[in-house]
């Protein structure tokens, strides 16, 4: 029927029509021929377009005029626009074909320039995405409820840095398409807030926090035949009260849900009026290419993607891309939810060029059938025009203006209680590129927390995150620091200050992972140690003396407590699991491992030698002093030698263990002293891809240069002259006499006698020495070969193979210097006795 429809359209409207047809192209096409250099939309241009009009005569001419594929295209286009007018006449009008920057009219999908820049970033839609936003400055539709009158190109946008939301589009589109995926430019509605950039009623993306799916545990059915579960021993009681306080604190944070809900309903925007009619483009990703597993829509304005479903995109008129046109003719009472986005429904989607159904990328075509072939013939009679080639040139994004991003290197971001704040790198002598800022109040007074963004810091300082509630800062770095700091963090305690540092474990000999430093302890996690340590604790006293201060470099250590992992190479009844160093008290206590049909550990206690000096100590040393728990009543106890000795090698890790912590409180200490002395003086790190930021890197690259130049023009006008350091000790006479001549004849000829003795003594001592270590090794072997094993036989197999093509080729290149030598040496002369300089007086 609708078919029946149009038809009877076109025979109705084919007379009453073609004059109107013919006016859009004729008009055009009269205009380029008596004025090409007039504008014709220089009075319907915005102001800012108006005040950076381009030069007629810089544009290329594909900006000015039409193609005869154009041509065709705009009348098919306003062909189609009428019988879409006369279908849907409450419906707005269509972006057919609006003016460029010169005035002249342009199909839309020949404003699409597919291109693919040569910046890895821009390799993927989310970092095409975040360029746009970043790189264009918003000019909101003038009214916001009709179609733009321009459409400019991606060129000139970019030349500008500001656009609407179409040519926002426009530029992501082709920017994806260029990258490989199947984009479309879409035109529609959206909410106010989303057509007017105003993004202070949406919580930051870096605050939203997507919740994990929790799993539901599946219980698994009991079977007939299977062992019945052990009785419920547990307290009926117990498990009552813990409901009863879980139903408390259930019905609190449903509580603390409403209030929220109640505050959000009071900060919502009122209702807008017009809602429906704020007009908008965007850009439509369709699943298959690229492998993206299902469709989603990308707001070029803020460079967020959305499901096709979002409440944000209430309807779309057309979408298009570098090849066809599409009229949606779905209903959008609901918005996007119900629509379909499969462009080869003829019911749902109507396209202004013919064109075979649109299939999946990711589906593989079915093998062609013979049979198949009159199909085939019938597809091909379809393809009647093709989309002409874009009329834009090139894109192209300099690596200056990839670097600053934003028009004025910075950009602000007003957020739901946050603000975002965007650097340019190397723009800020501290290095910051990014700083999100979190507040308590709408107004945005109050500031809750502050979180940086850092690059290029000669310190690796990466991010720093300041809560001002609980003031509590904390930093992260990437790696490189001289002590493989990975992060810090700093608070402030009733005590004093607390320091939970975490290190790169992999970097360090110690094999440090964590420490963690509070006024009366600290805290030490390891991994990847050879002795299987992997925790410290260590407990101080207060500092003699009046202020009593608590340095971990002067508090007397009361308390270490050391634990280590399983070494499966020993007996778990000697291996040790803990070692407690009370010293204070005098005492040492050793935890052994868990044996595995054992439920408690072996242990030792020992009575440290007080004053007793080291000659004496074997003489005082009695059973009294150690404590043994042994696990086996059957086990034979040690001797009073081993426990001895056990005693002395525990002292010992004492003294190691107490040089080890006072190490590390210093470290402490110097790791804050240099984080001080770093955040005073800020110094970047200058990278060899970003010449255009650092000055000095330009002018040392740009002296290079110039030495370069300056070197290789100089050794072209000069060559190579052997009579050049000979000349110099003489003085650089002009003119020679016969004496100084053969002087000079003689004296080059004896250098270079000398050069060529000396290289050929070189080459055969070499040649001797490689024969004698050969016969030595073959000596060696003759000895030796019965007792050697088949790794030693292959070693010395390679060794004699390599020693033999040594040899060949030293004795190769000492046959070729002897026949070489005189050859160079009568060239020499030859070169010398035609010299201009010396000719007049060797003849």
């Amino acid at each position: 029927m609708e078919d029946q429809q149009k038809e009877r359209i076109l025979e109705a409207e084919e007379e009453d029509d073609q004059g109107s047809e013919r006016s859009v192209v004729e008009e055009l096409q009269e205009l380029e021929e008596t004025h090409p250099e007039a504008d014709a939309s220089s009075a319907h241009s915005p102001l800012w377009v108006r005040a950076l009009q381009p030069d007629p005569l810089c544009c290329p001419a594909s900006y000015k005029k039409h193609s005869p594929q154009e041509r065709h295209l705009l009348k098919m286009a306003h062909n189609f626009h009428c019988q879409y007018a006369h279908l849907y006449p409450i419906r707005k009008h269509l972006l057919l074909y609006p003016l460029n920057e010169c005035g002249v009219q342009k199909f839309v999908s020949t404003t699409l320039q597919p291109t693919l820049l040569p910046y890895p970033e821009l390799y993927t839609w989310d970092g095409c995405s975040s360029l746009v936003s970043d790189f264009l400055a918003l000019l909101p539709l003038d009214p916001p409820f009709d179609l733009p009158t321009h459409l400019y190109s991606p060129t000139w946008v970019l030349k500008t840095r500001r656009g609407s939301c179409f040519d926002f589009a426009t530029l992501l589109c082709s920017l994806l398409l260029g990258a490989g995926y199947d984009a479309y430019c879409v035109s529609g509605y959206a909410v106010k807030e989303t057509c007017l950039l105003n993004q202070s009623c949406q919580e930051c993306p870096l605050l939203v926090i997507q919740d994990k799916e929790k799993m539901s545990e599946q219980k698994t059915p009991l079977k007939k035949y299977s062992v019945k579960p052990r009785r419920d021993l547990s307290s009926r009681f117990r498990e009552q009260q813990q409901s009863q306080r879980q139903a408390g604190v259930q019905a609190a944070v449903a509580g603390r849900q409403q209030d929220e809900q109640r505050l959000q309903e009071s900060e919502r925007p009122p209702v807008d009026r017009f809602i429906g009619h704020w007009v908008h483009c965007w850009v439509l990703v369709l699943s298959g290419s690229r492998e993206v597993p299902e469709n989603f829509f990308i707001d070029p304005l803020t460079g967020r993607s959305y499901p096709t479903t979002d409440k944000r995109f209430l309807g779309v008129e057309s979408i298009w891309n570098h090849q066809n046109y599409w009229v949606n003719i779905q209903e959008c009472r609901s918005g996007c939810v119900e629509m379909t986005f499969d462009l080869g429904n003829a019911v749902k989607w109507e396209s202004l060029l013919c064109c075979l159904p649109v299939q999946p990328q990711l589906l593989l075509p079915d093998p062609k059938d013979p049979e198949d072939e009159y199909s085939d013939e019938e597809e091909e009679d379809l393809k009647v025009f093709e989309m002409p080639p874009s009329w834009v040139k090139r894109i192209e994004i300099s690596q200056q203006d990839m670097e600053m991003r934003c028009p004025t290197g910075v950009k602000v971001i007003q957020y739901h209680k946050a603000k975002l704040e965007k650097v340019a790198p190397y723009l800020l002598k501290d290095g910051l590129v990014m700083r999100l800022t979190t507040y308590k109040d709408l107004d945005c007074t109050e500031s809750d927390t502050v979180k940086e963004w850092f690059q290029h810091r000669q310190d690796y300082l990466e991010e720093r995150e300041l809560n001002r509630i609980t003031n509590v800062t904390l930093e992260r770095f990437g790696p490189g620091r001289s002590q493989a700091l990975k992060t810090h963090r700093c608070a402030m305690l009733l005590q004093g200050m607390e320091h939970d540092m975490e290190f790169y474990s992999h970097s360090r000999v110690d094999g440090l992972a964590k420490r963690v430093e509070r006024p009366t302890e600290i805290t030490e996690s390891f991994e990847g140690r050879t002795d299987f340590l992997y925790h410290r604790h260590i407990i101080f006293g207060k500092a003699p003396g009046p202020g009593g201060t608590t340095s971990g470099e002067q508090c007397p250590i009361l308390k270490v407590v050391e634990r280590f992992g399983r070494d499966c190479s020993k007996p778990a009844g000697e291996d040790v699991a803990e070692r407690v160093f009370l010293t204070a008290e005098g005492l040492i206590r050793v935890t052994y491992h868990l044996e595995d049909d054992r439920i408690i550990p072996a242990q030792r206690s020992f009575a440290k030698f007080q004053e007793w000096p080291p000659s004496q100590r074997q003489q005082v040393f009695s059973p009294d002093m150690v404590s043994t728990f042994l696990v086996d009543p059957s086990e034979k106890p040690c001797t009073n030698q081993s426990l001895y000795n056990m005693l002395v090698s525990l002292m010992k890790e004492e003294d190691r263990v107490t040089q080890e912590i006072r190490s590390s409180s210093k470290e402490v200490r110097d790791i804050l002293a240099l984080r001080k002395k770093e955040e005073s003086n800020c110094e970047l790190r200058i990278s060899i891809y970003s010449t255009a930021w650092s000055e000095e890197a330009r002018r040392y690259r740009e002296e290079l240069e110039r030495v370069a130049n300056e070197e290789r023009l100089w050794k072209e006008r000069k060559g190579v002259d052997e009579l050049a350091p000979l000349l110099a000790k003489l003085g650089n006479p002009e003119h020679l006499t016969r004496e100084e001549a053969e002087q000079l004849r003689k004296e080059c000829l004896a250098s270079l006698k000398e050069q060529l003795v000396y290289r050929a003594n070189l080459i055969q001592e070499r040649f001797q020495k490689e024969t004698q270590q050969l016969r030595l090794k073959q000596q060696w072997y003759q000895q030796n070969q019965l007792s050697m094993t088949q790794e030693e036989k292959e070693a010395y197999m390679s060794y004699c193979s390599s020693a033999v093509l040594r040899i060949k080729a030293l004795k190769l290149r000492l046959g070729r210097h002897k026949d070489y030598a005189p050859q160079k040496y009568l060239m020499l002369d030859e070169k010398l006795r035609r010299d201009p300089r010396l000719s007049k007086h060797l003849c």
